[in-house]
């Protein structure tokens, strides 16, 4: 069973797998080797118990490597990490957990549930568990996918405006082809820029209707961009996500109110 995350990004629930293969730790080796083989890309792979330890699992060997995080192993790999490290954890709430006094899993571990909801509301509950090694979430292959992106890191960091719109167009084109094969409409760009010293920001818009042309998702994209110009510090990476999908008679609807 398969859940997309993004473009190049997936969980694998491979309990029951169509070859039979008992052990995770083989199927990683072979999809990786069957990746670099049809694409030339290197690939990395995590495997663990459960989604969110299998997600920090992949980080460990990357860019070209697979660890494993075993059950026996998990809560003392959670006590270990820092907070900031957490995927889902972004810079504002490890921010947050810091004021509180909460750098590792293991501070986060000592708090109470009710300590966590009183402060986290209904993330509490879930940091809770993931101090614990815990996250009983299942893979969902038919998950409504809620945005499509792409993103470039740069080898030379972008310092003016000219060279980061060249990076807007192939960008866009990439979001565009995957919407287009996946009949989704979307009616939010998000731009999303990475600065040299990891500080991360993103800009958004919202049409009224949905994204009927690439020229426009394109458009989108540079009008969030310019603002940004001229930039205090070199860029590291640009990204752009498409989201706020609609179904087809919602699309129609659109097209037809355009049309009138």
């Amino acid at each position: 069973m398969i859940e997309p995350l993004s473009l190049d990004e997936a969980y694998l629930d491979v309990t029951e797998n169509k070859q039979g293969i008992p052990i995770a730790t083989e199927i990683a080796t072979i999809i990786r080797a069957r990746i670099k083989e049809v694409t030339g890309l290197n690939a990395s792979a995590g495997i663990s118990y459960c989604k969110f330890l299998a997600k920090m699992a992949s980080d460990l060997n990357k860019p070209n490597g697979q660890a494993v995080i075993l059950p026996k192993n998990g809560p003392g790999f959670v006590e270990a990490l820092a907070v900031k490290k957490f995927h889902g954890v972004g810079p504002a709430t490890a921010a947050k957990m810091e004021r509180l006094g909460i750098l590792t899993g293991a501070d986060l571990k000592a708090k109470s549930l009710s300590w966590l909801q009183e402060h986290f509301g209904k993330s509490g509950a879930w940091y809770y568990n993931i101090s614990r090694g815990i996250d009983n979430r299942a893979v969902q292959p038919d998950r409504p996918r809620k945005s499509v992106g792409a993103e470039d890191t740069f080898i030379v960091d972008i310092v003016d405006l000219a060279a980061a719109r060249a990076e807007i167009p192939p960008l866009a084109a990439k979001v565009w082809r995957h919407c287009g094969a996946k009949g989704l409409h979307g009616r939010t760009v998000t731009l999303k820029v990475k600065y040299a010293d990891f500080q991360i920001i993103t800009r958004s818009r919202t049409t009224s209707t949905s994204i009927g042309r690439l020229d426009d998702l394109e458009a989108i994209a540079q009008s969030l961009l310019e603002p940004l110009f001229p930039t205090p510090k070199g860029i590291r990476l640009l990204g752009i996500t498409l989201s706020s999908f609609m179904d087809d008679e919602e699309t129609a609807a659109d097209q037809l109110e355009l049309q009138i």
